[in-house]
C-alpha cells in the first residue's frame, strides 16, 4: 500500500482567499522591483524597453497562474510543482522537481535572510560584521514564530503584506507627487549601453532572468490547496488577485523610478527606489528607506519558511522523503521539515553571502524548471486523465499552457547560453538524483 494511504492527513484546512492574496504578494515582493531596475536599465538603456520587458514577464505569469489554478484545485495538496509532477510523470520525475524545488527555495531563503542582515547593520552599526549570525537569528525567530501554528504565522504574514502593499504604493504616489520638483543636479555620465553598443538579444535575456527573479513566487498560493478550507473557490480569487495587484505595484514602482531618475543616474543605480526618495527627501530619507527594505524582506522569508516545508512534508507523504517528515503539531506546523528546511538556509548563509548570492542566481534556473514541470504535468494529466474533476479549467486550452511550457523552455535556453553555470549546476543534479532516488526508496521500503 502506498505511504500517501497509510498517513492520515494532520494538516489544518483553515486558510480563505485573505491568506491567499497575502501570501501571493509576500512570497513574491521582496528586494527585486527595489535593487533589478538600475541593472536592467544598464542593459536596455530605453524606458520603452525596461517597461515592455516587465509587460512580457507579467503576461508570462498569468499564463501561469491560469494553469497552476486547473492544477490546484484539482490536485489540491500541499506541494504545488512536486505534487503534479509527481502524479502526471511518476515518483522519480517528482522526487527531481520536489528537491529542486525545496533546494532553491532553501537557497533564496538564505541569501534573504542575509539581505536583510545587512540592512539590520546599517541601522545598528554594532552588528556591522556580524551578519550570518544575525540572518541566522531571523530565521530562528521565524522558526519559533512558525512552530505555534498555522493561524499565527498566517496573521504575520498577512500583516506583512498589507505593510508591504501599502509601501510601495506610498512610494509611488511621493515619487509622482513630489517628483516635478526633484531637479537631478548631478547627472552621472555613462557610456556604456549595451542595448544599443552589445547584443540587444544578450541584454533582453539577462533583463527577463531579473524580472523573472522579481516575479517568482506568483504561485505560493498552490503550496497552501491542502490548507484551504475552500480550494475549488478560494484558490483562483487568491492567485489571481495577488497577481493582479503584483503587477499593478510593479507597473506602477517602475513608471515612478523612471519618472524620478534620469536614465544615466538610473543605470548605475543599485538601489534605484532608495534613490528617488533620496533625490526627493534629501540623505535624511535612508533610514526610513533602510527599514521599508527590511519589512519587505522580511514578509518573503517568511513566506519561504511556511511553504518550503509543504514540499518534503508531501514527498514524505508519499515515501520519498523521511517517514517521519509527515509528523505535523497541533497547530499545523510540520515538526521535522520546517526546521530542516531553515536547517538547509542556515547551511547556506554559513557558505558565505558570495555563495549564497550565486545560490540564489542558480535558484532562479531551478524555478523556472519547476514551472515548465508544472506545464507540462497539465497536458499530460488533460490525457491520461481525462475525467478527473476540474473545477476550473484553463481558459484557452491548449494553447496556453503550450504557450507557456515553450516560453519557459525558451527562456532556459537563452539562460543557459547567457549563464552556463546554472545549467551546469542543473546537470549535476541530474546526475546525481536517481542515485538518491534510489536511497530514499530503499530507506522508505521500496515503496
Amino acid at each position: 500500500m502506498p505511504n500517501s494511504q497509510k498517513t492520515a492527513n494532520p494538516l489544518l484546512k483553515i486558510l480563505g482567499v485573505g491568506f491567499g492574496i497575502a501570501v501571493t504578494i509576500g512570497g513574491t515582493i521582496g528586494t527585486g522591483i527595489l535593487r533589478k531596475p538600475g541593472p536592467i536599465a544598464a542593459q536596455l538603456g530605453d524606458a520603452w524597453l525596461i517597461m515592455g520587458v516587465w509587460v512580457l514577464v507579467s503576461v508570462y505569469a498569468l499564463l501561469g497562474v491560469l494553469c497552476t489554478i486547473e492544477l490546484g484545485v484539482s490536485v489540491p495538496r500541499a506541494g504545488a510543482w512536486y505534487v503534479y509532477a509527481r502524479r502526471a510523470f511518476g515518483g522519480y520525475a517528482g522526487f527531481v522537481v520536489g528537491f529542486n524545488s525545496w533546494l532553491g527555495t532553501a537557497a533564496a531563503t538564505a541569501f534573504g535572510a542575509f539581505t536583510m542582515s545587512e540592512y539590520m547593520a546599517l541601522l545598528f552599526p554594532a552588528l556591522a560584521g556580524k551578519e550570518p549570525f544575525v540572518a541566522i537569528a531571523i530565521l530562528f525567530g521565524l522558526g519559533v514564530l512558525h512552530w505555534g501554528g498555522l493561524k499565527t504565522a498566517s496573521r504575520a504574514q498577512e500583516i506583512m503584506s498589507v505593510a508591504k502593499g501599502v509601501g510601495l504604493f506610498a512610494f509611488v504616489v511621493v515619487c509622482f507627487v513630489y517628483g516635478k520638483q526633484v531637479a537631478a543636479t548631478e547627472v552621472v555620465e555613462t557610456t556604456a549601453n549595451v542595448a544599443q553598443n552589445g547584443s540587444l538579444w544578450a541584454a533582453i535575456i539577462f533583463s527577463l532572468q531579473a524580472v523573472f527573479y522579481t516575479f517568482d513566487g506568483w504561485h505560493t498560493a498552490a503550496y497552501f490547496a491542502e490548507e484551504d478550507a475552500d480550494p475549488a473557490n478560494n484558490l483562483p480569487k487568491s492567485m489571481l488577485g495577488g497577481l493582479a495587484l503584483i503587477v499593478i505595484i510593479y507597473l506602477l514602482v517602475n513608471a515612478a523610478i523612471l519618472y524620478i531618475l534620469p536614465m544615466p543616474v538610473l543605470q548605475q543605480s543599485k538601489l534605484a527606489a532608495a534613490d528617488a526618495i533620496t533625490l526627493i527627501f534629501g540623505q535624511q530619507s535612508g533610514t526610513i528607506v533602510t527599514f521599508f527594505l527590511m519589512i519587505s524582506i522580511l514578509g518573503i522569508v517568511n513566506a519561504q519558511v511556511m511553504f518550503n516545508p509543504r514540499v518534503l512534508y508531501s514527498m514524505s507523504r508519499d515515501g520519498l522523503f523521511l517517514p517521519q517528515g509527515t509528523r505535523v503539531n497541533t497547530g499545523g506546523t510540520p515538526t521535522v521539515v520546517m526546521p530542516l528546511s531553515i536547517l538547509m538556509a542556515t547551511i547556506f548563509i554559513l557558505s558565505g553571502k558570495e555563495a549564497s548570492g550565486k545560490l540564489s542566481d542558480i535558484a532562479t534556473f531551478f524555478f523556472v524548471l519547476g514551472y515548465a514541470s508544472g506545464f507540462a504535468s497539465l497536458l499530460r494529466m488533460r490525457q491520461t486523465e481525462p475525467h478527473l474533476p476540474r473545477p476550473w479549467r484553463v481558459p484557452g486550452y491548449p494553447v496556453v499552457p503550450w504557450i507557456a511550457l515553450l516560453a519557459s523552455v525558451a527562456f532556459l535556453i537563452g539562460a543557459g547560453f547567457q549563464d552556463p553555470a546554472s545549467s551546469q549546476y542543473a546537470l549535476v543534479f541530474l546526475a546525481l538524483s536517481y542515485p538518491l532516488f534510489w536511497l530514499v526508496r530503499r530507506l522508505n521500503g521500496g515503496q
